[in-house]
């Protein structure tokens, strides 16, 4: 991988913190009136150390940790991921294999302290709003994306922060927040991948208000811990109530990673130094969190926009890395008397992979946005004793919740399917070297292919997204809404103008298609065209604010590249709507 500090040698991200993240009001919405500052005034506790208490303090924080995961990242993770890769994990007489080199850095993450980015200060984390999370993970993942999903992966702590008890969240976020215990959600059975409200994995209560779980998970990423010796924290989905109790007899426990057994992982084509898991569960101990029957309507879901966007933000990610890839390829490769990065053809390649990075960072960093508008204040309501139905009808909260359940899936289904178009696109920029597996592109475009199957399938990302596209563009929905909003805060181009027209047409000829099955048939072109009309305008938005803040040369090499952005999305739309109007044909 190339070598480099992959936050100071990234011009789109230290542009987005210099002039287009909102610090006024996201670092306000997750500091709130400094609350953490004033508990380390009172009480000189150490977790509270570097609270900030100004918008100057917070910002230089959040740089700080920013530069301290691009140099990680960029110069270290990045120069023994292919090692790792090649190496992969293994399973050997029970028991998981690393290779030494994760181990390796793992332990240099841990000392940097920088593990926990993802836990509140209160519960030993770095204390950063999900933007700043994003751009961490970002940076990590463009380095090696099974470490930074291993990671990832503290986030699952989060239910555990919101849900649990006050024995279990110290009893197991410290050790999470030390890095001496990876995480893992454990969701699917043999049968039952997507089909979560039929699985079979009893959970018998026990006198003393504990459970023991019976039953195999599989496709369970670092069930096994992170490294031999740090096991998991493991939220087990298990079915308190009758057989036949669908979702409602479904209920969310904490399992040591100790007390199950790993009986296999799988061999797979990527990502191969990040162990996928079967876990045996033999009346494993366990405690609830929560209340018994809302396992999966309220605790698993409700961890699904987090879920979502840390899959999109290593779309992101892995898409950088083919691009940079590339672009260094290109311009050290010699045919014909020139480097090829000269070729048109090749040229045409690089311009569109550049300025779909670009699109797809925007819509990534805006969904990111869109759940730091509601998930601090609805914490913070929380903490002051407001009940979880007046939360819920906090007119804040009510409406960035409903913005990021549409946005979530839509950036995970953008940045996923990119993912694999640019990585591919790498591949044919190196030609037959890239089908090697010398250069690191192979890799990626491995990698890559996982990020539209979990956490949701493409399929299931349009399904969820659908709805919300729908009812969100009628008169007064909170599409329309938001889009009015966000376009009336600049002024848009012309194509910009245009597209949104062409999305509401487009939606109106979904609505007029008769049979449900023919509308299910042809959902993915309008999620495809919405999600590229809503990256393009936020692309656009954002360049609107460099050219406003003064870096005119630069604002006008992207307005440049926004229009061909804009182009490629009329494009898709007008291919849409020749696909749904044969639809509406057929019915």
């Amino acid at each position: 991988m190339v070598k480099n500090h992959y936050y100071q040698d990234n011009e789109d991200i230290k542009l987005y913190m210099k002039y287009i993240f909102d610090k006024e009001t996201i670092i306000k919405e997750y500091e709130g009136d400094w609350d953490d500052s004033k508990v380390y005034k009172e009480t000189n506790d150490d977790r509270f150390s570097y609270a900030p208490d100004s918008l100057e303090s917070a910002s230089d924080n959040y740089e700080m940790i920013l530069d301290a995961f691009g140099d990680l990242s960029g110069n270290y993770l990045s120069q023994v991921a292919k090692t790792m890769d090649e190496q992969g994990v293994k399973f050997n007489a029970g028991k998981v294999e690393f290779p030494p080199e994760l181990e390796e850095m793992w332990e240099k993450f841990q000392e940097a302290g920088l593990l926990p980015y993802s836990l509140r200060r209160e519960n030993q984390g770095l204390g950063i709003p999900i933007i700043i999370q994003s751009l961490c993970s970002e940076m990590s993942g463009r380095a090696d994306l099974a470490f930074s999903m291993a990671m990832g992966l503290a986030s699952l702590s989060e239910t555990i922060e919101r849900y649990g008890t006050r024995e279990q969240i110290e009893k197991f976020i410290p050790k999470m927040a030390a890095g001496d215990y990876g995480g893992a959600m454990a969701l699917s059975e043999p049968n039952y991948g997507s089909d979560l409200p039929n699985v079979k994995t009893k959970a018998v209560k026990q006198e003393d208000g504990t459970y023991l779980i019976t039953g195999t998970k599989v496709w369970i990423t670092n069930g096994c811990g992170v490294t031999k010796d740090r096991p998991a924290v493991i939220l087990t989905l298990a079915r308190t109530g009758e057989p036949d109790s669908g979702a409602r007899g479904l209920s969310f426990f904490i399992v040591d990673g100790k007390d199950v057994e790993i009986v296999g992982i799988e061999h797979k084509m990527g990502i191969r130094s990040s162990p996928t898991c079967t876990v045996a569960y033999e009346n494993a101990p366990a405690t609830i969190i929560g209340e018994e029957g809302f396992g999966l309507i309220r605790y698993a879901m409700g961890m699904m926009n987090v879920a979502r966007i840390g899959v999109a933000t290593v779309g992101v990610s892995l898409s950088v890395a083919a691009f940079e890839e590339a672009k260094k390829y290109a311009g050290e490769r010699e045919q014909f008397g020139k480097v090829i990065k000269d070729i048109p053809a090749v040229k045409k390649i690089l311009e569109r992979m550049e300025r779909e990075v670009y699109a797809m960072r925007a819509l990534n960093l805006e969904t990111a946005r869109t759940i730091d508008m509601y998930k601090w204040r609805e914490a913070r309501l929380l903490k002051e004793g407001k009940s979880e139905r007046e939360v819920r009808k906090d007119e804040q909260v009510k409406f960035w919740d409903k913005i990021a359940v549409l946005f979530t899936p839509l950036s995970k289904f953008y940045t996923t399917e990119k993912a694999n178009q640019l990585t591919y696109d790498s591949i044919q920029i190196h030609a037959g070297v890239g089908f090697t597996e010398e250069f690191d592109v192979a890799k990626l475009y491995r990698d890559a292919r996982i990020l539209s199957i979990y956490e949701g399938t493409t399929q299931l990302q349009v399904v969820a997204a659908i709805g919300g596209i729908v009812s969100g563009l009628t008169d007064k929905g909170i599409l329309r809404y938001y889009l009015d909003e966000m376009m009336g805060k600049y002024t848009p181009s012309n194509n910009t103008k245009l597209i949104r027209e062409k999305i509401e047409a487009l939606v109106e000829e979904y609505k007029n298609i008769e049979k449900a099955e023919d509308r299910d048939y042809v959902a993915f072109e309008v999620v495809d065209s919405t999600s590229r009309f809503i990256a393009g305008m936020i692309f656009e938005f954002n360049t609107n604010i460099l050219n406003d803040k003064g870096e005119k040369e630069i604002a006008a090499k992207r307005f440049s590249m926004v229009e061909q952005y804009n182009i490629d999305t009329l494009a898709t739309i007008e291919s849409s709507f020749v696909k749904l109007r044969s639809s509406r044909a057929i019915s």
